[in-house]
């Protein structure tokens, strides 16, 4: 009893099991980097690691709020610059990311690709044992031969569209391969689609630009007002085209219930594909960019400028031309800022709104329409001392009033002042003078250049035509199995359908009918 039971207390070894190696391991690694969970866990890491970038003021985007942030949050920017919050899209850690699921997508896709080529090649299969056990079964006695049976039943799989193959006493028939092709097509154009993403990325490339009426903009990265570049691109890779804004109309519903609603804008615009190139005409309206070298030109939206005149202390022009206001609201009241940082003894500022449609009622001055119909000029004035350039970059549509002081009207109030067009106001204590001359339009310019879009464009067009295929096509298997019993021949007549049954009884009461009449009728 005592070796009994030594023998069943003493635990058995674990089996000495093989070692991976590194061969085994890099299989390992590459078997779950390319399984369908972690595509989908780093489909979600991608969503998650692109929050950062709405939240957080990107540098290729917006260089001035990151450098509002560093001035707002000393401390906590150099953690952000190091964790690559301010330029996610860029970062090394989001472009792993990306990177591991444009590997793991291709993972996925490329042995499915082999998978469904080879299942929409395939025979159809042979007819199971049992048939009666089948969802579609009919059966029944005939005195015709069984090849001739055969013969007829092989005639009518083929009208219905069926791949038929011959078999010792029966006939094996599929249809529905094209469901394999959409599932190949499905994935093929996936990988076209992710080919086409990144094409665009790396080598493509996004600015927006404001440009006055009467002024140009040539294709150089120092003037946009915001780029964002692909990871490939280079500054020498921009088409060296220009163009010139000679006019922009906007016309707004005057009555009813979409009164001041927008109805068409029209830019004219003067080019040149390259400065030797002649001078080309284009009218650029919304959804209908101008296209130059392959660089789409887009109409984002459009404002106003007031061109004013600042005159300093000395008498000196500190500041002449348009200076562009940004809409607040449907009737475009408009805010902005006018700067004079060269106005000596002091510098001066200004900023207030522009209103096209100007009305003063117990809301304030206001614009009641968007078209100029009685344009003013709504200001306050700050005066300091001179400021010396940091090189730190400021926003042409704020002012830094922290070492500026507001102007008094000399009645324990600050200024104020409503201007019209040719209308001066001479600021207290002889410090300079401000000039509304009059008004420009401006349009905002969106400038890009999507190398794969198309690529892209063409792979989602196939995934869609592949996913319908494969949702709307069902796939049937057939089968027709003869033999002969007591000199009668038995036919039997059964189906499958590889997914949800859609009328798969009606299609086998229908071609066992049909033989039968062939055989009445022979």
């Amino acid at each position: 009893m005592a070796d009994v039971k030594d023998r069943v207390d003493t635990p058995t070894p674990p089996p000495d099991l093989p070692k991976l190696g590194l061969i085994g391991w890099l299989r390992w690694t590459w078997r779950q980097l390319t399984s369908m969970k972690t595509a989908l866990v780093l489909l979600f890491l991608l969503a998650l690691g692109a929050v950062p970038g709405s939240l957080v003021p990107q540098l290729p985007v917006d260089p001035i709020k990151v450098a509002d942030f560093y001035t707002a949050h000393p401390d906590l920017a150099p953690v952000y610059d190091k964790l690559g919050l301010f330029d996610v899209y860029k970062s090394v850690w989001f472009s792993s990311v990306y990177l591991l699921l444009f590997i793991s997508l291709i993972g996925c896709v490329v042995p499915r690709l082999q998978v469904y080529l080879k299942a929409m090649r395939a025979r159809p299969p042979k007819a199971p044992r049992n048939l009666n056990r089948l969802p579609g079964f009919q059966s029944f006695e005939t005195d015709r031969s069984e090849a001739e049976v055969l013969a007829a039943a092989g005639v009518e799989l083929r009208k219905r569209r069926f791949r038929v193959e011959s078999y010792d006493g029966s006939l094996g028939a599929e249809r529905g391969y094209l469901r394999e092709a959409g599932n190949l097509l499905f994935h093929f154009s996936l990988i076209l689609a992710l080919l086409g993403i990144a094409w665009g990325s790396l080598f493509g490339y996004r600015g927006t630009v404001l440009v006055v009426v009467g002024n140009s903009f040539s294709n150089s990265v120092a003037q946009y007002d915001d780029f964002t570049p692909g990871r490939a691109f280079k500054p020498d890779d921009l088409p060296p085209f220009s163009l010139t804004v000679d006019a922009f109309k906007a016309t707004f519903q005057t009555d009813g219930p979409q009164k001041g609603a927008a109805r068409s804008f029209d830019a004219k615009l003067t080019y040149q594909v390259t400065p030797e190139s002649p001078e080309l005409k284009s009218d650029l309206q919304v959804n209908h960019p101008l296209s130059v070298d392959g660089t789409k030109v887009h109409l984002l939206g459009h404002g106003y400028a007031p061109k004013v005149t600042v005159r300093d202390g000395k008498g000196e022009i500190a500041f002449s031309g348009p200076a562009p206001f940004l809409p607040q609201d449907a009737n475009f009241s408009s805010f902005g800022v006018v700067k004079a940082p060269d106005a000596r003894p002091e510098q001066l500022g200004f900023e207030g709104y522009f209103l096209p449609s100007a009305v003063i009622d117990d809301l304030g001055p206001r614009s009641i329409f968007p078209e100029a119909l009685n344009p003013a000029l709504v200001m306050t004035a700050y005066y300091g001392r001179p400021s010396v350039e940091t090189g730190k970059p400021e926003s042409v549509y704020q002012l830094d009033k922290s070492k500026l002081t507001q102007f008094d009207n000399g009645k324990d109030d600050k200024l104020r002042f409503q201007l019209g067009p040719g209308q001066s106001i001479t600021l207290p204590d002889g410090r300079g003078s401000l000039t509304f001359d009059s008004y420009e339009q401006w349009v905002k310019l969106q400038i890009s250049h999507t190398p794969g879009l198309n690529l892209a464009l063409a792979g989602i067009l196939l995934m869609i035509l592949g996913l319908m295929g494969s949702l709307f096509i069902h796939p049937r298997r057939t089968w027709v199995r003869v033999r002969t019993e007591d000199g009668r021949t038995v036919v039997e007549v059964a189906g499958l359908d590889r997914g949800p049954e859609r009328g798969l009884g009606d299609e086998i009461d229908a071609i066992a009918k049909i033989l039968n009449q062939k055989q009445e009728q022979a």
